[in-house]
């Protein structure tokens, strides 16, 4: 799919392109989603660069990610996808700059892209060009990470709650720990790939930074790159924070689960040993001697039942003196 940005009065009007051959020259943002070849060599076509393929983008190589090629900067940064579903994903989005025009290619849906379009709707200078609308795609991606994170941080510290919390009913319950296990490998998933998208969008910044200098950006654009290389940075350190306590949520319930199977353990083998004199004295009784004095007793059987009963409270008794139990 093509979509095409022209500025009008106050605001950014989205076009979906039906002829190729005519697309606008006033055209600030080319916005390609999934797109076909013709739509690839008519873009080529009217910005005069290489739409790079699906292949191309998902290149690890910093100089595969980020480069200038016939006077155009080409930037591909990971971005996330479904990161309010239970099986968020990272795809990857190239924005290229020429001249005054922005051309995105990317293969997915971030929501960051309908949040700016919406936004660019509504009111935006009539004069804006294709690195305004850069940064604020920028600027909306990394308010995007921001809120992941902020989520992914109160879900861990709910999580961290619900093991640490003496009262909660979750203890003893298996299938209540395999819920908290699967929730904090899910927050961990999450964690991971919005850190992976941050360092993504870093690299972007710096190399935008980097070009930047021989090009007449004005002043506030200038500031509000180095405001997104803070933002960036911070939100790094929160990530690689979040994952440490992720790790430790993790050991702290492993070590939860170890307590719980040891209790259990320990309970079997109290039971055991309580149970080991009662069962000694039934099978002594149990013998087939022909001279044993008890076998003649009027209150043998009763007597041996006492003596089981007395065997098995002792022990428990002792265990519960030396807080065993």
């Amino acid at each position: 799919m093509l979509s095409v940005f022209v500025p009008s009065e106050f605001s950014l009007k989205k076009a979906t392109a039906t002829d190729l051959g005519a697309l606008p020259e006033g055209a600030v943002w080319v916005d390609l989603v999934n797109p076909t070849v013709e739509e690839d060599r008519a873009v080529e076509k009217l910005a005069g660069i290489a739409v790079p393929t699906r292949e191309d983008m998902q290149e690890i190589e910093i100089s595969s990610r980020l480069y200038i090629e016939n006077s155009a900067r080409y930037m591909t940064a990971t971005l996330m996808c479904q990161s309010d579903t239970d099986m968020p994903r990272t795809t990857a989005v190239t924005f290229i700059l020429t001249g005054h025009r922005l051309v995105t290619v990317r293969y997915d849906l971030p929501k960051p892209f309908a949040l700016v379009e919406n936004k660019l709707a509504r009111a935006c200078s009539p004069s804006i060009t294709g690195e305004q609308v850069l940064m604020e795609l920028l600027d909306a991606v990394i308010d995007r990470c921001a809120d992941i994170l902020e989520r992914c941080g109160a879900d861990i510290d709910q999580v961290s709650h619900d093991i640490f919390e003496p009262e909660s009913e979750r203890h003893g319950h298996a299938k209540q720990y395999s819920q908290i296990l699967i929730a904090i490998g899910r927050k961990g998933d999450l964690t991971s790939k919005v850190r992976e998208s941050l360092v993504s969008i870093g690299r972007l910044v710096t190399f935008l930074s980097a070009v930047v200098e021989g090009v007449k950006w004005s002043k506030d654009m200038r500031e509000q790159l180095k405001t997104m290389q803070r933002d960036v940075a911070s939100l790094t350190d929160h990530a690689s924070y979040l994952s440490n306590k992720i790790t430790f949520v993790l050991d702290a319930m492993l070590g939860v689960v170890n307590l719980e199977q040891n209790n259990i353990i320990k309970l079997f083998s109290v039971m055991a040993v309580v149970l080991m004199p009662p069962t000694l004295i039934a099978s002594i009784y149990g013998m087939n001697f022909k001279v044993m004095p008890e076998l003649e007793w009027a209150h043998g059987y009763p007597y041996a039942l006492v003596l089981m009963l007395i065997a098995a409270i002792v022990p428990y008794w002792i265990f519960k003196w030396k807080k065993w139990l």
